[in-house]
């Protein structure tokens, strides 16, 4: 690409600095269409590094909505500069920001785990080791869309099975065998990655946290078992180990129940991540066969319905009970002849605005389009206070005040479940359509970095 080409687009703010690369957030001229910008600065000597030349030849075949897009490369005699789509953070930071303690809600769970693997099988179809998956290489955009990014150590595979390097993968979602030194792996490293990344969503934390290899094993066989000696012979045979050797070397842990590992889970997420985690690769479930769990199509049918704020309702509640609250200590505040004049004042307003009414302390909220069941949302603390107090112990003005801050919740309530309808219309078509359910998070823009080798 020619320097014309750079000048197509606009450095605005550094997101982040790797060893090799800096990345910023950039805006086409052209389009003003805002971009991610990953800039490599290149050695005199030693030229591109072979990172880059990796991810830009595999990038440009990759063309999927759960991959980050590479839109444009521009090489100069000084950098070279990747043009990819922009997404507003990664998993990480978005556990951090929207998770309790890290851990996700269930249905947002379900819909990254399935675009994780929906993005990862992908891959595998396309003959295409990712070889780093972990959350701060998967990208989230402002719709919710799971990418996954940061190709620097991914690498095509054929028939026969090449030998690859051993140092691969950030060491908590590496894979046993990769640790025990194999080099002859294949697709089930990313979909050991792609296991441990599920538990962290569910839970919060990283399942294994080892400081080096050999202390990563012993925290993988506490939870899923030490493996049989005729698996680690096997395992061990593969790698080029003495079989005597890995035998000896670890002690006999059993195995324990998924629900002490990750205890937030359900039945069927244990069941998939049993699925995901096994010790022998050969026995690990494909990405593409575990888009066919249970977990995601019969613990919910239908797609999933999203909030397009998740606190807005909570931030209404809130408020609306500091007004009532404020109201009422005004009330009492007032002498006898002023709470008589306010409820003139009151009777007055209500014969003029007759439209203003009591609503009823339950109010039916929007349904599950693939359920047939019906919530009710919990009553409205202004709307029981003024169903149940005795009218001489209320002031009428803070009463109407109360019944007006209620409709006014379920005018609230009323406009989000048509949110919630729409959304739910759009997701169901896409469903139909063999897409994946995404949650429609409209969140704030947060800065994000794309790890750098």
């Amino acid at each position: 690409m020619t320097s014309t080409t750079a000048m197509n687009y606009i450095q605005l703010e550094k997101l982040g600095e790797g060893t090799y690369a800096t990345v910023y957030k950039g805006r086409s001229r052209t389009t003003n269409e805002i971009v991610a910008l990953k800039e490599i600065h290149l050695d005199a000597e030693e030229g591109t590094p072979s990172t880059a030349i990796r991810e830009i030849s595999l990038m440009k075949e990759l063309k999927h909505t759960n991959i980050v897009r590479l839109h444009d490369v521009i090489h100069t005699e000084t950098k070279l500069v990747l043009i990819f789509e922009f997404c507003e953070q990664d998993l990480k930071k978005y556990m951090d920001t929207h998770g309790e303690r890290g851990a996700l809600d269930p249905m947002t769970v379900r819909s990254f785990m399935y675009q994780l693997l929906k993005g990862t099988a992908f891959c595998h179809e396309n003959r295409v080791l990712h070889r780093d998956l972990k959350p701060q290489n998967l990208l989230i955009n402002r719709k919710g869309e799971l990418k996954l990014g940061d190709f620097g150590l991914a690498r095509a595979f054929g028939v026969p099975v090449n030998t690859f390097s051993n140092e691969v993968v950030t060491l908590w979602y590496r894979a046993p065998d990769v640790l025990l030194g194999s080099r002859t792996y294949s697709t089930s490293i990313d979909v050991w990655s792609c296991g441990c990344i599920f538990a962290e969503m569910i839970q919060g934390t990283p399942l294994f946290r080892g400081r080096d290899n050999q202390d990563q094993l012993l925290h993988i066989m506490k939870i899923i078992g030490t493996p049989s000696d005729d698996t680690l012979r096997k395992v061990a045979r593969e790698a080029n180990l003495a079989p005597d050797t890995v035998l000896k070397q670890y002690p006999r842990y059993t195995k324990s129940p998924w629900s002490n590992a990750v205890s937030r889970g359900d039945p069927l997420a244990h069941d998939l991540l049993e699925s995901l985690l096994k010790f022998d690769p050969l026995e690990r479930v494909t990405a593409a066969d575990a888009l066919n769990h249970p977990y995601f199509t019969g613990s919910v049918p239908g797609p999933i319905p999203a909030l397009a704020y998740p606190n807005q309702a909570q931030q209404q509640q809130q408020a609306q009970q500091q007004a009532q609250q404020a109201a009422q200590q005004q009330a009492a505040a007032q002498p006898h002849h002023q709470r008589h004049h306010s409820q003139v004042q009151h009777q007055v307003h209500r014969a003029q605005h007759p439209q203003v009414q009591a609503v009823p302390p339950y109010v039916p909220m929007v349904a599950h389009p693939a359920a047939a069941y019906h919530t009710y949302a919990h009553p409205h603390p202004a709307a029981v206070a003024a169903h149940h107090m005795h009218p001489a112990h209320i002031d009428p003005h803070a009463q109407h005040q109360a019944y007006a801050a209620a409709q006014m919740q379920q005018q609230q309530q009323q406009q989000l479940a048509q949110m919630q309808a729409a959304q739910a219309a759009q997701y169901a078509q896409a469903y139909a359509q063999g897409q994946p359910p995404y949650m429609g998070y409209q969140q704030p823009p947060n800065p994000y970095g794309h790890s750098s080798r």
